[in-house]
């Protein structure tokens, strides 16, 4: 019964945080964008990962293209998600430069992505990741994330688990807008490890 419970509540939480996402305006969206993006290269953490997988940001999500950036300048190594539609597997495969991602073909979603067909370095089969950053519909301060329903990332970070020692640091990137006093979740729910927000203190 629980689960039937926190599924329905996470369905009305969804449909709460995209009304409130869409009532943002694009100068909000980027000034709390940029906020986070310096928020984020001022980070220990940020600063003493060289692997590092990032999403490139949907309409309603913080925009990533100056981390992206910034990740190519301090010689890091960047991975960008590969979603399969079909199921809710996804993989971290390796950018080559930030100019390259306007040249990806553009999914259903209108997301960037290199095709199945594009060989690409795999994070998880050449040494995993030290870092990830992770989307949401919505966060609460204890870490619980409320993603898009898909389980792309639940999933991938138990894979992670099963091929890494050390687990990614996992950092999620959210407009103070998408924090919420609780986050329904269910026993498939990975926490993250930190919540990056306008208000939250930086580490």
């Amino acid at each position: 019964m629980a689960a039937i419970a926190a599924s329905s509540a996470k369905r009305s939480l969804r449909t709460e945080l995209k009304q409130r996402l869409r009532a943002l305006s694009a100068e909000e969206r980027l000034r709390q964008s940029h906020l986070l993006t310096q928020k984020v290269i001022a980070h220990s953490q940020y600063q003493n990962s060289k692997r590092i997988s990032i999403f490139l940001s949907m309409q309603d999500e913080i925009e990533t293209e100056e981390i992206i950036k910034d990740i190519f300048k301090q010689g890091k190594i960047c991975f960008i998600p590969r979603y399969r539609f079909q199921s809710n597997h996804m993989d971290m495969v390796r950018l080559a430069s930030p100019e390259e991602i306007s040249l990806l073909p553009k999914t259903s979603w209108n997301i960037h992505q290199p095709s199945e067909g594009d060989v690409r370095e795999e994070a998880l089969s050449t040494g995993g990741l030290d870092l990830i950053f992770m989307p949401g519909l919505g966060f609460d301060k204890d870490g619980n994330r409320l993603g898009r329903g898909k389980g792309y990332y639940d999933t991938y970070l138990k894979r992670c688990l099963q091929h890494q020692k050390v687990k990614p640091y996992t950092l999620a990137l959210a407009f103070k807008e998408q924090i919420c006093p609780q986050v329904p979740v269910d026993e498939h729910d990975m926490k993250v490890d930190e919540v990056l927000y306008e208000d939250a203190s930086a580490s």
